[in-house]
Parts: structure tokens; sequence; C-alpha cells
């Protein structure tokens, strides 16, 4: 089966947002890659240089966030309500934890809260304006 993998672009901060979810979620970059170390980066501006062209965090067995800068010259990105990120957790406890670390510096839209017997729900945007969703359901 294929696998999905959430691609995040950033205004410039993307090497920022990266270190945070590497806080929230552990683990090591599997790569990281400025532009200023691809060979052909010509058609940027060398201003542009520590910008990051690719990053990726592994996030459990099968999932890898993946992200990159804009370059500017691609004017404004649209940090848009049209996508979430959905996780689904082993235990209560690391929902919460998910939940709260993921929140830091954002806001909750909807509390981490059991939604039906057994099943609790909580969504968010992080500080970087990216939704999470955190999902976890007693013995599923």
């Amino acid at each position: 089966m294929a696998a999905v993998s959430p691609y995040l672009t950033f205004d410039g901060n993307c090497e920022e947002a990266f270190d945070f979810y590497r806080s929230v979620f552990g683990g090591q970059f599997y790569q990281k890659t400025r532009l200023n170390e691809v060979e052909d980066e010509t058609y940027l501006p060398e201003h542009e240089g520590q910008k990051i062209i690719y990053i990726s965090l592994p996030i459990g067995a099968r999932t890898m966030l993946m992200g990159s800068d804009r370059p500017a010259d691609f004017g404004d990105g649209i940090t848009g309500e049209k996508f979430s990120i959905a996780i689904s957790v082993n235990s209560r406890p690391e929902a919460f934890r998910l939940f709260y670390r993921l929140s830091a510096g954002g806001h909750v839209i909807c509390s981490l809260k059991e939604v039906v017997e057994g099943r609790w729900f909580g969504m968010l945007a992080d500080q970087f304006g990216v939704q999470w969703l955190i999902n976890y359901e007693a013995g599923g």
C-alpha cells in the first residue's frame, strides 16, 4: 500500500518549524538540504541560500513529514484552512502530550476531549498556522 506524506511549505521559517516538530515528535531529520547546497541554484538569489529546499522528519513507522521554504520570487504563500494533518495515536496520554506540545504558541480550535465513548478528538493550529487533528480510539 502507498504511504501518504504531508509536505509543508513555509515563507522562510521552515527550519524553525521543523525544529519545533522534531521537539514534539522526536527523532532525527532524514534529510535537510539548504538552497546553497544544491549544485544548480542559479534560479534563486544568493541571499536565499540558507533557506531550506528540502527537509524530512520520520514520524512513526510509515509517515514522513516533509517541507521547504518558498522562494521569495514565487510570491506570498497562502496559509489556509483547507487542509489539516490528522494523527491517530495509540494511547490517551500520547494524544494529550502531542496536543499540548503542538498547540504551544498556537491556538486550540477544539479541545481534546472524549467525543463518543472511547474516542478522543482535538483540533489545533500550531504556531506556524498548520492545523492538526489528534485522534485516539480506545481499543482501536
